[in-house]
């Protein structure tokens, strides 16, 4: 068992998987059963832990990176995660650096030029345009509302 996933020992009967997808859904969760949802779901938490790690490399690269972790082709595994999503695999991780800032700038622990470097960005005026496009205000805007404006992170799949 990891985080997300279950193992089981037998295959179960539809009954079983209808109770235990009614079951998971009753608490908030649902049963990702199609090899492709699943391919993207593993995308957006590799992506999602990247970013919060908060260890964002100078020459990060997502298709590297993403290669690297589930050894699929990435022109593939992009069109397919933009077809399912709706945004491209880069808008998300962008989205998901910008909710990464929110939390950092709400929470006061680092000023904007070190987030900027521990998300990768190559300038503090980089990350600062790129908040601004996705959340029409900038950081220090943000930083001075005082109210923590967050979407929950596997929530983020659109600006704003």
């Amino acid at each position: 068992m990891r985080l997300g996933e279950v193992g089981l020992t037998e295959d179960p009967t539809k009954d079983q998987l209808r109770q235990l997808a009614e079951d998971l859904k009753a608490t908030g969760f649902e049963l990702l059963d199609d090899q492709k949802t699943q391919l993207v779901e593993q995308v957006k938490s590799l992506l999602i832990q990247k970013v919060q790690s908060g260890r964002v490399e100078d020459h990060f690269t997502i298709s590297k990176y993403l290669s690297e972790n589930i050894y699929k082709d990435y022109s593939a595994v992009s069109k397919l995660f933009s077809e399912v999503v709706g945004i491209t695999i880069e808008q998300f991780f962008i989205l998901q650096k910008i909710e990464k800032t929110k939390e950092v700038l709400v929470y006061n622990e680092e000023t904007l030029s070190q987030i900027a470097f521990n998300l990768g960005y190559s300038s503090t005026q980089h990350l600062s345009n790129q908040f601004k496009k996705v959340t029409g205000m900038t950081p220090s805007q943000f930083k001075q509302l005082g109210l923590p404006h967050r979407r929950p992170i596997d929530d983020v799949t659109q600006e704003g």
